[in-house]
């Protein structure tokens, strides 16, 4: 019965949960609402949910209790009836033990659960970010596109009235026609970033979703809060922590299954005569701890716990080095990306302004303002490159972490 109401309950939460989930924002989707979305729809979280449903019901089974054996005999000898029944009693806390053991692993699923929270949660990030860069980079393309368009009709109108070669009306003309060519390989590349975000967030491929948060959107740990951080929240750590917990707790209970366990036997008896109508008899049978004395399993158990050890001392020294790693390589990229916002762009735009009006004003040639035009086309898209690798060092930084960063 518990094991059916559990199952009917996870199928309507899992159900409930996919109807959220094809339901498309109405509102300008922000990174945190991203978080919020993937947490409830996210197919993957949803699915890892239903172990939790699955160690609560092992709880249960572990804490059952023997069945009592009944037997009934029929011989020719006297008595010739007797009716009997024998009770398994476990010894040494084994039926505690089992708990324990059942309790601690629900634990070590709570923890993989979060685990998988914060591998989807670094997934989403990295997911909204590329779809973020890809419609700058689409809508960058479409500006230069049009730029290029309008040196193209600055040409045409310069070759027609005799003060331009008609080289460099095809030098323009070409020019438009590549970026017209790249302008469709962004939408390409925008739209997969699309379709890959709404898979994240449980939404069908095709539903539109508009972003709120910007390239802006970004805080980066210093290396000591980093790793203060990885240290205290890690989602690794703590499923190695209570995998040691769970460990420690088959310990207790392969050292209890060295305690045999009796079982006693009530018989009621009939038909003895001449001695007696009715008798009894009690025994009591227990296993002798010969040749399995459970010593090999407690054995196991042990050199598995001091192996969970050492592979959370390896971890701590290998999140200790990731980490520190991870924050600096995302502060460097935060100076880079603040130095192109701030400083390289603002100069590539002039440059590519002046170069336009010195074009339509005779002052220069197509190919200076193409030059310039090809510059300032390198400088932007390269602004948004290192604006994705910065997300992308943020993403790694959260990974290593494996905790959630602001």
């Amino acid at each position: 019965m518990l094991l059916r109401l559990l199952a009917t309950a996870s199928a309507c939460i899992f159900f409930s949960t996919l109807a959220f989930g094809q339901t498309p924002p109405t509102e300008p989707l922000t990174l945190d609402a991203a978080f919020a979305r993937a947490l409830s729809a996210n197919p993957t979280i949803a699915a890892a949910r239903y172990r939790h449903a699955i160690d609560l019901a092992n709880v249960s089974v572990a804490g059952e209790r023997p069945n009592p054996e009944a037997h009934a005999e029929i011989e020719k000898e006297t008595p010739k009836q007797s009716f009997g029944l024998a009770l398994p009693v476990e010894l040494g806390n084994k039926r505690g033990r089992r708990v324990a053991v059942a309790q601690a692993t629900l634990l070590v699923g709570e923890a993989e659960l979060a685990r998988t929270i914060v591998d989807i949660r670094t997934q989403v990030r990295r997911g909204y970010f590329t779809r973020v860069v890809a419609d700058a980079r689409l809508a960058l393309l479409e500006d230069l596109r049009l730029l290029a368009s309008r040196a193209r009709d600055a040409a045409q109108a310069r070759f027609d009235v005799g003060s331009a070669p008609e080289l460099e009306l095809r030098q323009a003309q070409l020019a438009l026609a590549q970026a017209e060519n790249e302008a469709t390989a962004a939408q390409g590349t925008a739209l997969a970033a699309r379709i890959a975000l709404n898979a994240l967030l449980g939404l069908p491929p095709d539903a539109p979703v508009t972003l709120a948060s910007g390239l802006d959107y970004a805080a980066v740990l210093a290396p000591s809060a980093a790793l203060a951080r990885a240290q205290q929240a890690n989602a690794d750590l703590a499923v190695l922590d209570r995998q040691i917990a769970e460990q420690q707790a088959k310990i207790a209970l392969a050292r209890t299954l060295r305690t045999p366990d009796i079982t006693p036997d009530f018989t009621f008896t009939h038909d003895s005569q001449p001695e007696f109508t009715y008798g009894w008899r009690v025994a009591a049978a227990a296993v002798i701890p010969i040749f399995t004395t459970h010593r090999a399993q407690l054995a196991v158990e042990q050199a598995t716990l001091a192996q969970f050890n050492a592979q959370r001392t390896a971890l701590l020294a290998r999140i200790t080095g990731e980490v520190t790693a991870a924050s600096t390589v995302a502060d460097a990229q935060r100076v880079a990306y603040l130095r192109y916002r701030d400083e390289i762009l603002p100069l590539a735009l002039d440059v590519e302004r002046m170069a336009e009006d010195s074009y339509r004003l005779g002052q220069t040639g197509i190919t200076a303002l193409l030059q310039a035009l090809q510059a300032s086309r390198d400088m932007r898209l390269r602004s948004l490159q290192t604006a994705q690798d910065f997300q992308d060092a943020l993403s790694e930084l959260e990974r290593v972490i494996g905790a959630p960063i602001p």
